[in-house]
């Protein structure tokens, strides 16, 4: 690529052609601030924060937007431009709430933060107050009283996840973000993936929280409340406590829960493994018998209402396995109570997640038996970092620990369920070896590994070719979808994950700003701490986990049984557009 000699602030640089203002500046570390810009997702120069002056044009350019060309001379913070984005940033905050104390993004909203690097100390504008009513949601919660208009979240849904269930509506003064006809979110085909809440610069869009649910069972002397984290909140964790972008902190996150007070602490990772056995004996009956085919793995729950709204055709495709932490909570409702000698109607199970999809999917009647939900309450990784801080605990001085038995061990397939690939990788080491007949050592499927937005792989195991494919954001899942049903692909196995990296990118995990997310890859930085652990552990395949050996032998018999069938699989619903 050629390179273009350009002029910023005076000091002369060479960059390549095609980049913009904004890219110029970062080459140099000069800060230009923004706030609605998100790269390669939302580049519209909306807010008109980032703009600077350029020596020959009339009017000041937006940074995020305006290329690079030969000769150019740039200013960033000469006096026109610092007084136009002061004057733009008060016109913003003249109609914002002034309650940052309380706001759930206090400390790390975008908004505060453009606010004080700019010097903004008082408003000369008197705006006209927002009264908009609130909408809770069962997993999302929009309040657009802090909504500033950089249509970010509008971006995300429709470009990226391709589900565009919110729009800006009316003009001017009267513009405001909305679903259709104003109806409430949770009457939308909304699949609660919150990818717009980690896009949102402000407190405007929050996950619906259930920690004082949480707080009230843990403090409850006649109720047994059980814990599992998913396993990408090891991934995103220690971010809320000052940790590297990528550092896992398994040992302090298991400490962490038992010193909240839970009664058990167990990792979902084992759960991941069980479904490894459940779902990989599926597709072996599903290649083996003749049955429906492509199989689509049905662990994220994004994916499966997506799947109901749009492809209600293909539902037949997905996995009837619950996904891991539904299975968990069935088991430790049933075979741990029974074991423990724990009336099932006391036990509390609380699953720790990346995810705000799963808050649907914990309330889905399909998911319980006896009239107990499988899971009684989701907390995403940002509630439970918030209950440590609540709690006083010292999040960095804390010692490791290990999850409690009898489900302390998961294997390293467990684990790296929470990029996109894993489920794939977990179930190919697992159906390879039993379509072989031994156990292989050629185990890292690293063809399904990556952020490739669609990667198809063909194994040979035993004799047979698996096809396989794996797609992450539900715009790529459309897009695999449809060649899978115009015949472009025949395929016998498909992982699809809701959110673009998967779960270690979840709409529940720790949300960093735009001025992080525009120039470091969050899914392969995050995605590094679980392949860490995948590394590390000394059993790395879902069907050599002792837990899981001694759960089917004391309580399943075997994978896919009668037992197994009756707690661990499910089924879905054909959905309308508004249902």
């Amino acid at each position: 690529m050629n390179n273009i000699n350009i002029t910023i602030d005076g000091i002369k640089t060479a960059v390549p052609a095609g980049y913009t203002i904004l890219q110029a500046a970062k080459e140099l570390g000069i800060y230009i601030p923004t706030l609605c810009y998100l790269k390669d997702i939302n580049e519209i120069g909306a807010c008109r924060i980032c703009v600077v002056e350029v020596k020959g044009a009339k009017a000041l350019a937006a940074a995020c937007m305006f290329p690079v060309s030969e000769g150019m001379e740039i200013l960033t913070h000469s006096p026109k431009v610092m007084a136009a984005r002061r004057a733009t940033l008060e016109l913003i905050l003249s109609n914002h709430p002034a309650n940052c104390q309380i706001c759930d993004r206090s400390t790390n909203c975008e908004l505060q933060a453009v606010t004080k690097k700019l010097g903004v100390r008082e408003i000369r504008f008197e705006g006209e107050s927002i009264h908009a009513d609130i909408d809770e949601g069962i997993s999302i919660v929009r309040d657009n009283n802090k909504c500033i208009l950089c249509r970010r979240c509008i971006a995300v849904c429709k470009n990226i996840q391709t589900v565009g269930v919110i729009d800006a509506v009316n003009r001017g003064f009267n513009t405001t973000i909305a679903s259709p006809f104003e109806m409430p979110l949770g009457e939308t085909p909304c699949v609660n993936c919150g990818q717009c809440i980690v896009a949102c610069p402000t407190g405007a869009l929050r996950e619906r929280s259930h920690t004082d649910d949480v707080w009230a069972a843990i403090a409850d002397p006649d109720k047994y409340v059980v814990v599992q984290p998913a396993p990408a909140v090891r991934a995103g964790l220690g971010e809320e406590f000052g940790y590297p972008i990528g550092t896992p902190v398994t040992g302090k996150m298991a400490t962490a829960l038992k010193r909240l007070g839970f009664d058990r602490v167990f990792d979902t990772d084992t759960a991941a493994d069980l479904t490894i056995m459940e779902e990989g004996t599926e597709l072996l009956n599903r290649i083996q018998n003749g049955g429906t085919l492509p199989l689509i793995t049905s662990c994220s729950p994004g994916w499966i209402k997506f799947c109901e709204h749009n492809y209600p055709e293909m539902l037949v495709n997905l996995s009837s396995c619950k996904s891991p932490h539904e299975m968990f909570g069935a088991v430790i409702k049933s075979y741990f109570a029974e074991k423990e000698g724990i009336d099932p109607a006391k036990i509390v199970t609380v699953s720790v997640m990346p995810c705000t999809a799963k808050k649907f999917e914990a309330q889905r009647p399909e998911l319980g038996k006896d009239g107990h939900a499988d899971v009684d309450y989701v907390i995403t990784t940002r509630e439970f970092a918030q209950m440590v801080k609540d709690a006083g605990i010292d999040f960095r001085s804390l010692e490791d620990s290990d999850f409690d038995n009898p489900f302390g061990n998961a294997s390293g397939a467990g684990v790296i369920f929470g990029a996109t690939g894993g489920v794939m990788e977990a179930a190919l080491r697992t159906v390879a070896d039993i379509l072989n007949g031994n156990s292989g050592t050629d185990i890292d499927f690293e063809a399904v590994r990556g952020v490739d937005d669609i990667k198809i792989v063909e194994v040979e195991a035993g004799g047979m070719k698996i096809r396989a494919a794996v797609a992450h954001g539900l715009g790529n899942a459309r897009k695999l979808i449809e060649k899978v049903k115009s015949g472009e692909e025949e395929l016998h196995f498909i992982e699809i994950m809701a959110c673009p990296g998967g779960c270690v990118t979840g709409g529940g995990q720790p949300v960093q700003p735009a001025s992080v997310t525009n120039w470091i890859d969050l899914r392969a930085e995050r995605a590094k701490a679980i392949y860490s652990e995948d590394k590390n552990a000394p059993i790395r395949k879902s069907h050599e986990n002792p837990a899981i050996t001694n759960l089917y032998k004391d309580y399943f018999d075997e994978p896919g049984s009668h037992k197994a069938h009756d707690l661990l699989h499910t089924h879905y619903v054909a959905r309308g557009k508004y249902q």
